[in-house]
């Protein structure tokens, strides 16, 4: 038996690893629906997700069985013109118009970073203060150059739910 057997090798914590594994499970639907997100975005963008209609707030996933989705947040939770991060699950949920909500990754496009506020529409990243458009994620000021990745919500009655 050696020296290093005997000290214990240390781990990363429980928060990072739920994180990572959460991020990389969210990337993962995304590239798989990838394709229909784009094509739906033009023809969804005008009906959102209100609270009447239930629809979906970043795709266009609204299937019968979101019923089991992860409950985000109460739609009166997410100021309209702003929004809020949900840090454990890398997505942030926005309110562009009245009763229209939004998902995005909450992780910046430049570096990764977590993105932070959210007001007057728009999101900010604090590391290096790209901006991103609460609407559709688009970049409005670098130094991204790409928008954060679209994420599937769903409006059921006053719940939002991760689809």
């Amino acid at each position: 038996m050696t020296s290093e057997s005997l000290h214990p090798v240390p781990t990363p914590a429980r928060r990072t690893v739920v994180a990572a594994v959460g991020t990389a499970g969210l990337a993962v639907a995304l590239t798989a629906c990838g394709s229909d997100n784009k094509s739906s975005d033009s023809t969804n963008s005008g009906s959102g997700a209100s609270a009447s209609s239930g629809g979906t707030g970043g795709g266009d996933n609204a299937a019968a069985g979101n019923a089991g989705g992860t409950v985000l947040a109460k739609t009166t939770d997410i100021p309209e013109g702003g929004g809020k991060v949900f840090e454990s699950q890398g997505v942030v949920v926005t309110q562009p118009t009245a009763g229209t909500y939004k998902a995005f990754s909450s992780k910046c496009t430049h570096q990764g970073c977590a993105v932070k506020g959210i007001a007057d529409n728009v999101i900010t990243c604090p590391c290096h203060n790209s901006q991103f458009s609460a609407t559709d994620g688009s970049v409005k000021k670098g130094p991204a150059t790409q928008p954060l990745a679209a994420a599937n919500i769903t409006v059921d009655g006053d719940s939002i739910k991760l689809a």
